[in-house]
């Protein structure tokens, strides 16, 4: 059974860090490419950031390029997201997803495997 769970988020103020984890069960981790998503109240879930099966690879939605930072250890099944800077905008439910593709995808649709999520709450 495959799991993901994430942690780290909570309440902060703008201009501050979090970093989010994501740990990973039930599957080669180092197999799938990963990724982060948000979804604000009344929302989409839109794409923030994937990274390749080695972790060379990244990529990033354009309202957190220079910001947040995705990285994974496959040795501890885990992922991150590093995001500094943060913004009253930021605010959303943050999903790590799992993907067996081998192209990185920012779709929605496209992702084998989501977690439950984390509430990331920037106030201004």
């Amino acid at each position: 059974q495959v799991q993901l769970v994430e942690s780290g988020g909570g309440l902060v103020q703008a201009g501050d860090s979090l970093r989010l984890s994501c740990a990973a069960s039930g599957l080669t981790f180092s197999r799938y490419i990963m990724g982060w998503f948000r979804q604000a109240p009344g929302k989409e879930r839109d794409f923030v950031a994937s990274i390749s099966w080695s972790g060379r690879s990244t990529n990033y939605a354009d309202s957190v390029k220079g910001r947040f930072t995705i990285s994974r250890d496959n040795a501890k099944n885990t992922l991150y997201l590093q995001m500094n800077s943060l913004k009253p905008e930021d605010t959303a439910v943050y999903y790590c997803a799992a993907d067996s593709r081998i192209i990185p995808t920012t779709r929605v649709g496209e992702y084998d495997y989501w977690g439950q999520g984390t509430q990331v709450t920037v106030s201004s």
